[in-house]
């Protein structure tokens, strides 16, 4: 429910980035939203053929109300897979096409469903691993023909600490594992 207000509490936010779990928890609690209010309204519609459908109104109201919300956290989620939010906006227009609507349907689930970008992108630090936004890890574009990514710099001096290549998340000394994905480093 946290993550279901978060979204609320952003209400108009298009900048920065939001998580997996942010984006589709709000979603699953707008959907239940959605739902029950229009089993509201049919029950109205199913006693009273005059007046049932007043009971309507929240439903067009509560929708209304979430739809801005709705696009910001879907723009957030996008700026966390690093794509722009004009992307998605692109996708939304080209929905209205028939059969690119399926696409482009298709390619914003994708999108969302696609975890974070490792450190910090363009629209900021990553929401997953807040330690990551320390300014150590920058973005670095690009993957090798084998889909492995860079390394990402190494910090040197005293305080000199690891960082996963999978991710960029600071590795302890003792271990030789990755406590984020699990890659060996």
């Amino acid at each position: 429910m946290d993550w279901y207000l978060m979204v609320w509490k952003k209400y108009a936010e298009f900048h920065g980035r939001s998580r997996r779990t942010e984006y589709w928890m709000f979603a699953l609690f707008n959907f239940l939203a959605l739902l029950a209010l229009a089993a509201i309204g049919v029950v109205g519609l199913a006693i009273s053929q005059d007046y049932g459908g007043v009971l309507f109104i929240p439903l067009v109201i509560y929708y209304l109300a979430a739809f801005i919300p709705g696009l910001a956290v879907a723009v957030r989620r996008f700026h966390d897979t690093g794509k722009s939010g004009w992307i998605f906006l692109l996708l939304i227009v080209l929905s209205i096409i028939p059969f690119l609507g399926l696409i482009a349907a298709i390619v914003i689930l994708v999108f969302t469903c696609t975890d974070s970008d490792p450190g910090t992108n363009q629209y900021g630090p990553n929401p997953k691993y807040p330690e990551q936004g320390d300014g150590m890890i920058t973005a670095y574009a690009g993957t090798s023909m084998l889909g492995l990514s860079p390394q990402p710099p190494q910090p040197t001096g005293s305080d000199a600490r690891r960082l996963c290549g999978r991710c960029g998340a600071v590795v302890e000394d003792a271990t030789s594992l990755c406590a984020s994905c699990g890659a060996q480093v």
